[in-house]
């Protein structure tokens, strides 16, 4: 696809650039290894220009009528609308997505640009009561100025503008690094379809690069007030300390550990379809996939037989083919550590109930029950297509399970009775939890993070209000004080 050509460059204020760096990142199909594009990386140089940019830019951008703000974003909106098939091929092409789980990511960012052209109205001001007479106090939001984005490689089109939509609706600047694996779908797509848009130069950057080449400078750098991070958690806790140093704020997503729950009083087939979803949407890869499967003892042999088949139905291979649900993983790298992952957990004593092939970066599914209680897979994330099926006898030992997890991103539970459900959430500590639906959710409107090491902050909804603005009270005497000296 020439456009991949075409994209893969940086885009620093305005101008498609080559880096200035003395090696390539390589952009590869992961299902059949063709080489999409090659970019020279950016240096710490064009890191400190991005960021320049961005801040001259802003302060006009800022000081916009928020509904020239807002005819931007309806007319990124409308752009993407008209590609949605060629972003739906990119992503085909550079992540190896299915196409459902392209459309459902393209569908995804669309809901994004539509609450972000309402946000661009929302943030205003306070009148707040004053001690003393004559005293007016007024509470102003402010945007932050500019927002550095570093997003990740699974869902990279709809995570950066997750971030890149509403901060500009609240009138920052961004400049984004996305994930190596995705520089297309992940920045230069995003990019282009702002320019075209019509958002003037230096909103909106793109830097492709590596942290072996600039360390922290994109952390580091005075001028971002926010780093929004979408990744692992040992990522995120460097990014953490790095932007603490710095005092600046930051907003991180990262990696999960969810569950989902089924009682003795679920439907059966309904809840099946969701834990295969929750757990095998793009390959596994989704922070909020489901890697523990909770079944009630009393319903988990005729849950399991149901769960296996349907998992064993499921086709991988090529992510064109419009029959496949399982594409490829990221890199052989990714399918490496999978198998081995698979075949240590095997010979410490799981049982594989589904055990899948691994083929080039295709990794098949598997279905692991019998885990020890101390296996460390227990308590990790796993970005590929592995559940484990865990059993528990009543509410208090499921709860104590789905808890015993450094993670607290997403999960679900499922009932005959959606109270009971309530309760049952009420009860697990997680940023997200579902009643009767998947672990894997996102909703423009609603605040979307995780707690304990599943990150910091929340997206969407009012939550990017809080993330991308800042609060400036401003006092007003109308009359005069009364000074003690």
């Amino acid at each position: 696809m020439s456009f991949f050509h075409e994209l893969a460059h940086q885009y620093i204020d305005g101008e498609w650039r080559t880096g200035s760096g003395s090696w390539d990142i390589i952009d590869f199909n992961p299902y059949n290894g063709e080489k999409l594009a090659s970019v020279t990386v950016a240096t710490a140089l064009e890191v400190d220009q991005a960021y320049r940019a961005a801040e001259r830019a802003q302060q006009e951008w800022a000081a916009t009528d928020p509904y020239q703000r807002r005819a931007v974003l309806e007319r990124a909106l409308r752009i993407t609308g008209e590609r949605t098939e060629e972003i739906v091929e990119a992503v085909i092409e550079e992540l190896g997505g299915t196409r459902p789980r392209a459309a459902y990511e393209v569908r995804g960012a669309t809901e994004v640009l539509r609450e972000a052209i309402r946000q661009s109205l929302r943030p205003t001001g306070r009148l707040l009561p004053a001690v003393g007479d004559g005293r007016e106090n007024r509470l102003y939001r402010l945007p932050v100025g500019v927002v550095g984005v570093i997003s990740a490689f699974n869902f990279p089109f709809l995570v950066t503008m997750k971030s890149v939509a509403p901060a500009l609706a609240l009138g920052n600047a961004v400049v984004v690094k996305p994930h190596q694996s995705a520089p297309v779908v992940g920045g230069g797509l995003v990019a282009k379809i702002f320019e075209d848009a019509g958002l003037p130069a230096g909103l909106v950057n793109v830097l492709i690069t590596d942290s072996a080449e600039i360390g922290d400078a994109f952390i580091e750098h005075p001028v971002p007030k926010v780093i929004a991070f979408s990744g692992s958690d040992r990522v995120g806790r460097h990014i953490a300390a790095a932007a603490a140093g710095c005092f600046k704020r930051t907003v991180l997503e990262l990696s999960g550990n969810s569950a989902l729950v089924v009682l003795e009083d679920a439907d059966l087939d309904y809840a099946v379809r969701a834990a295969v979803f929750s757990r095998f949407l793009h390959q596994g890869q989704v922070s909020m996939a489901a890697n523990r499967i909770l079944v009630d003892r009393s319903v988990a042999e005729e849950f399991t037989g149901r769960f296996t088949a349907a998992v064993a139905a499921l086709t991988s291979g090529d992510p064109r083919d419009p029959e496949t649900r399982i594409g490829p993983v990221v890199d052989a790298f990714q399918a490496d550590a999978l198998t081995s992952l698979v075949d240590r957990a095997v010979a410490d004593g799981a049982t594989a109930l589904v055990r899948g092939r691994t083929r080039g970066n295709v990794v098949e599914p598997t279905v692991l029950t019998d885990l020890p209680e101390e296996s460390p897979l227990l308590a990790q994330e796993i970005l590929g297509p592995v559940a484990l099926l865990m059993t528990f006898d009543g509410e208090d030992e499921a709860v104590r399970i789905v808890n015993d997890s450094p993670y607290g991103l997403s999960g679900a539970v499922h009932t005959g009775d959606a109270e009971r459900g309530v309760r049952f959430a009420q009860r697990i500590v997680s940023g997200m939890f579902h009643v009767n639906d998947s672990t894997v959710q996102d909703d423009p409107l609603v605040a979307f993070g995780g707690e304990k090491t599943s990150g910091v902050g929340r997206l969407n909804g009012e939550a990017v209000v809080e993330a991308f603005t800042t609060q400036k009270w401003m006092s007003i005497q109308h009359g005069r004080s009364v000074f003690p000296f």
